[in-house]
Formats: C-alpha cells, sequence, structure tokens
C-alpha cells in the first residue's frame, strides 16, 4: 500500500515538473481512489503553501518551448537556405558577395520596420562585407499588399531600392495604390510604366510574395521585422548593436552555415 510519504515525493515530482516516480515504486502500481484523493489533497497543500514552484515551473516550460522553437528554426533555416538567402527575385543591398547574409522580413506599414531602415543603411556603410536580403512580406493590410507589389514591379526600371526607402521613408499608412504612385512618382519613377509592371507581371509579383509567406510560416515568422542571420532568427525589432553582434558571432565561429 501506498504511503502517505510515497504520496508526498510524488506531489513533490509533480510540482518539480517531474513525473518520475521513485524507484523503489512500481510502475505496475495501481491507485486505489482513496490513494488518489490523498495524493491529489497533498499535491493541492502543497503548491498553495509553495505558490512560488509555479512561477518555477512555468518558467521551466517557457525556456522549453523557446528551445524547442529554436530548433525548429534552425531546421527550416536549412532546410529552406536556397529560398531563404539565395532567391534571385530578393534585392540585395550591401555587399552581394559579401561573407554572411542578414536576411530582413518586413512590412511597408511596420513601424518598427521604418525605424530599422536606419540600422540596414548603418550596416551599408559601416560592414563592407555584409550582404543584405529584403523580403518583402506584406501582411498588415490591402495597403502594404499594393506597396510590396510596386516595389517588385520597380526593379524593371532599377528603381527599387529607391522605392523601397520612399515608402519606408512615408509618414502614416499606405492605404492604396493612388499613395503608392504618388510616393512613387516623387521617387522618380515613371508611374504609367511601373503601373503596367505591375499588371503585365502580375503573377510572378504574386508568386515571390506567396513564396515569402510560404518560407516565412515554415520559419514560424508572424511579424515584421523578423531578420535571420545565418542559422539565427532573430523576430522582432533590434538595436543595430544586437544585429551586428549576431554577425559577429556567425563570423567568429568561422563564417556561414547555410547564407
Amino acid at each position: 500500500m501506498r504511503t502517505k510519504f510515497t504520496a508526498h515525493l510524488v506531489a513533490l515530482a509533480l510540482a518539480a515538473g517531474s513525473v518520475v516516480l521513485p524507484q523503489h515504486v512500481s510502475a505496475q502500481e495501481t491507485f486505489s481512489k482513496a490513494q488518489t484523493n490523498e495524493m491529489h489533497n497533498i499535491i493541492r497543500e502543497y503548491l498553495l503553501e509553495n505558490p512560488a514552484i509555479l512561477n518555477e515551473m512555468i518558467a521551466k516550460l517557457q525556456v522549453a518551448e523557446r528551445d524547442q522553437q529554436d530548433k525548429q528554426a534552425r531546421e527550416a533555416i536549412a532546410s529552406n537556405a536556397k529560398q531563404l538567402f539565395r532567391d534571385e527575385n530578393d534585392f540585395v543591398v550591401g555587399n552581394p558577395d559579401g561573407n554572411v547574409t542578414m536576411v530582413e522580413f518586413f512590412d511597408y506599414n511596420c513601424g518598427f520596420c521604418k525605424r530599422s531602415v536606419a540600422d540596414v543603411l548603418r550596416f551599408t556603410e559601416e560592414d563592407k562585407n555584409l550582404r543584405i536580403v529584403m523580403k518583402e512580406f506584406p501582411i498588415l493590410s490591402e495597403g502594404s499588399i499594393i506597396a510590396s507589389r510596386a516595389a517588385i514591379a520597380a526593379k524593371k526600371q532599377g528603381k527599387y531600392w529607391e522605392l523601397h526607402l520612399a515608402l519606408m521613408a512615408a509618414s502614416g499608412g499606405i492605404d492604396n495604390e493612388a499613395m503608392v504612385m504618388s510616393i512613387a512618382a516623387e521617387a522618380g519613377l515613371d508611374v504609367e510604366k511601373l503601373k503596367a509592371d505591375m499588371t503585365s507581371d502580375a503573377d510572378a509579383i504574386e508568386k515571390s510574395i506567396n513564396d515569402n509567406r510560404a518560407l516565412a510560416q515554415s520559419l514560424g515568422i508572424n511579424g515584421t521585422p523578423a531578420f535571420v542571420i545565418d542559422d539565427n532568427l532573430v523576430p522582432g525589432a533590434m538595436p543595430y548593436e544586437q544585429l551586428a553582434t549576431s554577425v559577429k558571432i556567425v563570423r567568429d565561429k568561422g563564417g556561414c552555415q547555410f547564407c
């Protein structure tokens, strides 16, 4: 018969986040209803007397979940490395032959993305051996999608970067095509040609955007901005120094595995 001491040990094990029974307790043993009720009461009393242990358990669970997410992200990066780092449809800034590649997923209506532009430009000035891949990832609104379509079509005029910077510099939200075209005109693009290219290349443009969405989903990215530096996924807006440290870590360990 189980003793109250044995049940107490079980309670401690459960409270500590472990379900391993003491060695002297057979896994084949079964609890009577009375024993089960006693054990439940002991566990409840123990947790009420030691509520801080719940915080420890939650923290341990969160760490385990983050570790699992990081593992899944690394596996997804490895599986999708070519599309992630070397998709010919993506625009590249910085050094196209840089020894480390940083990928940014962004949305033109994302305030944090707008602020991250300064960091991207700083990288192009201060790290002459960094390759930066821009991933159109419009997820916030229909205006975001129109802006991404226009930016991709602007490549036909050799003015992707000019329109990208102008769209990011726009104050307030980008809501419609008229607003996008006004921004494009101010950036020096031929607006009529831009409209025509958006129409004639509509299928290819949609495929590029949808491919990026599928890629982001496989990596567990559901917000912007998000950065990928070799096998390191950095979700959310991060200070320049943190991104630069991630780049340095890749170089210090011998360079890119995947990028």
